[in-house]
């Protein structure tokens, strides 16, 4: 092994011994705290797989569904949901952490932030909708451009919705028509992909 020489104090003076400081040693080292880093970080991994897995447990089974998860991922996490006992409560969370460690957590991640509300892209499609819908209730003319920028919109329908909404907004009613102007435009807007302007 190569070394490097270094002074070790004893009684009788100063003896030149070598250290086992070498290069193979350094290397080792090295490759030991590399497999320690990725050990680490498998660990954290996991655990934020088995974090997003217990989100899951919150949803509703009929949200749960829209996800589209694996079968046997969907049967365990209803099952965790019907557990009463702490300890296996907690052996059905590491069984789902275990079978979330083979999913793809990226579709699962996007769904829950649109729950959220928290994604960007899905927070300003609804921005354009909410504009849309003021356009058309505060501008006549309005519904013409909004059919131009999405000609599959049913127009007879979408005026319909226009006119009752004013209709129920002058008699100060619940807002039942003009939630549903909201859902119609977000619908056709959707349609086509979110990107056209009212």
């Amino acid at each position: 092994m190569q070394g490097v020489r270094c002074k070790m104090p004893s009684e009788r003076g100063g003896i030149l011994l070598k250290c086992a400081i070498g290069k193979n040693s350094r290397t080792k080292m090295f490759e030991q705290e590399d497999e320690w880093i990725s050990k680490t970080q498998m660990k954290k991994q996991m655990n934020g797989l088995q974090d997003l897995g217990m989100e899951l447990t919150k949803l509703s089974n009929d949200t749960l569904k829209k996800i589209g998860l694996d079968e046997d991922l969907y049967e365990a996490v209803v099952t965790y949901k019907k557990i009463t006992s702490n300890g296996a409560l907690k052996r059905q969370a590491q069984f789902i952490g275990r079978l979330m460690r083979d999913t793809d957590p990226a579709p699962i991640e996007a769904f829950l932030a649109k729950l959220r509300g928290d994604d960007a892209a899905h927070n300003a499609f609804l921005q354009r909708v909410e504009q849309a819908r003021v356009r058309l209730l505060a501008d006549d003319g309005a519904l013409t451009q909004f059919m131009s920028d999405f000609p599959h919109a049913d127009a007879g329908k979408l005026r319909t919705l226009i006119r009752n909404t004013k209709k129920e907004q002058e008699q100060n009613k619940p807002p039942k028509n003009f939630r549903a102007l909201f859902q119609e435009l977000k619908t056709v807007m959707e349609s086509q992909g979110g990107t056209g302007e009212a």
